[in-house]
């Protein structure tokens, strides 16, 4: 069965040269989203100078229990608990199971750092653009010196 982004795919292939990746990557979120659970609870915000912040809510987990990792353009947060505070629970309002949120990131998005507080898990992002895909002025010349050289 084939997804939407599949056939819209199909359908652009013979004139999109160099996005196979893209739509892979838009195929691979479509096919995620169905999976995903809602746990933990996020935001993503945009700040100035290309700058991003997501931010999981993630009450009861201490820095030994919550793994980040950024591998190529996915940025992995595992969160584990241990079962030794459940133990004399009497009543569980707060939800303290394992959660695995992978968020898929474009080429020039950088991860700056982590940090917890308040029960609130802070990842801060940036866009980077190299230098040599900014926009730069192109000189006029003569027709003569583009071509002979």
């Amino acid at each position: 069965m084939n997804t939407r982004i599949e056939t819209i795919w199909r359908d652009l292939s013979p004139f999109a040269v160099g996005f196979d990746r893209t739509f892979d990557t838009l195929s691979i979120l479509a096919n995620s989203k169905a999976q995903n659970t809602n746990y933990p609870p996020y935001n993503i915000r945009k700040l100035p100078e290309d700058k991003y912040s997501i931010e999981l809510a993630v009450a009861g987990f201490d820095e030994k229990d919550i793994d980040i990792e950024v591998s190529e353009q996915n940025l992995i947060i595992e969160g584990k608990k241990s079962d030794e505070m459940n133990e004399n629970l009497i009543h569980q309002g707060l939800a303290s199971r394992n959660f695995n949120r992978k968020f898929v990131l474009s080429e020039d998005m950088v991860v700056q750092g982590a940090a917890l507080s308040n029960g609130i898990l802070y990842i801060g992002i940036q866009r980077v653009i190299p230098e040599h895909k900014k926009p730069k002025k192109i000189p006029l010349t003569s027709k003569e010196s583009l071509l002979n050289s």
